[in-house]
């Protein structure tokens, strides 16, 4: 059982908290919370002992990973400081709003000899794992197009706070829920060489009301489109088009596969606690160095994409992704 510390516990780091007991793998003794009373009965309920010092946390010798569930904007330095003080890291995606930081955080847990574990939870979707294997296998034939969408209507609840600044949301839809498709395709596919992006933003909000929609050329000569729209109820498609055949995803366990001189197949997946399947092979990392699934040439390569696609947005001009 590996000792650990929750830091923010928002929406997304109770649900991790809750992963914990499924996983069965991580022990949660102390919570950080930068508004501790509004955490003070979820964490009295599961016996955390909570604080308002990350610091704290950091001269914790009984602690020896931290789960991140913070703005985006603090995670370049609690990523660094955590590694200084020899802590195991799980850090919610993204990562970084800057490749160059992602990069530093990487470097620091390395010299550290720390995991740093990217909360890209989709990668754990039983149909996302099943997508993968086809196209790596070859089935679909030469792959030459993919298309993506996720949409969810969470921004209809955002009156306030960090996730309605351009500074941790500069992309729209794009840096939280669109970043998940964009993860997936690296995945899938491998770098981006070239992104067209355009944010349109429909009323100045709050709740905020965008959408944002993404051209891509990948560095191996595939095409890809990706969509988000923020207010509008959930919806998820990553949709790979080769010479043979293509394959669809539309959620965690429903995928749809079509080929020449067939009728479509859909195939329905076991279910999976997903944040929990997450969290175990974190706890893989940390206990038998198995490499974590998220590897961190796929996170720097989706940053890269990330930060030509906000280039573009600015430009109105396509944009080529450095340093994928």
């Amino acid at each position: 059982m590996i000792n650990c510390a929750i830091v923010g516990l928002g929406r997304w780091g109770r649900a991790l908290v809750e992963a914990t007991t499924t996983c069965g793998r991580l022990n949660i003794s102390r919570a950080v919370e930068s508004d501790p009373e509004r955490a003070r009965s979820f964490c009295s309920e599961r016996k955390i002992a909570l604080t308002d010092s990350f610091q704290s946390i950091l001269q914790d010798h009984a602690i020896e990973a931290v789960l991140l569930a913070t703005p985006h904007s603090q995670h370049h330095d609690q990523v660094i400081a955590a590694a200084s003080s020899g802590k195991q890291v799980f850090c919610e995606k993204p990562l970084a709003l800057h490749r160059d930081h992602a990069q530093r955080m990487f470097d620091a847990c390395r010299k550290a000899d720390v995991v740093l574990a990217v909360g890209h939870n989709r990668r754990f979707w039983p149909s996302m794992r099943s997508l993968r294997e086809i196209v790596t296998s070859g089935e679909l034939g030469t792959i030459l197009h993919v298309e993506g969408h996720n949409s969810n209507e969470n921004s209809q609840g955002i009156m306030q706070g960090w996730r309605l600044s351009p500074m941790e949301s500069p992309g729209g839809g794009l840096t939280g829920a669109g970043l998940h498709v964009l993860d997936g395709f690296v995945s899938l596919l491998g770098p981006v060489g070239r992104v067209y992006a355009r944010l349109h933003r429909h009323e100045p909000g709050p709740p905020p009301l965008d959408s944002a929609l993404l051209a891509i050329d990948f560095a191996s000569g595939v095409t890809g489109t990706l969509a988000t729209v923020r207010a509008t109820p959930f919806y998820w498609r990553v949709h790979v088009f080769g010479t043979k055949g293509s394959i669809e995803v539309l959620d965690d366990v429903t995928t749809v596969i079509r080929k020449s001189g067939h009728a479509p197949k859909m195939v329905h997946h076991p279910a999976i606690d997903v944040l929990a399947a997450e969290l175990g092979a974190f706890a893989d990392a940390v206990d038998t160095k198995q490499p974590f699934p998220v590897a961190e040439a796929e996170v720097l390569a989706t940053l890269a994409a990330f930060e030509a696609a906000l280039r573009s947005m600015t430009t109105g001009q396509p944009e080529p992704c450095h340093g994928a």
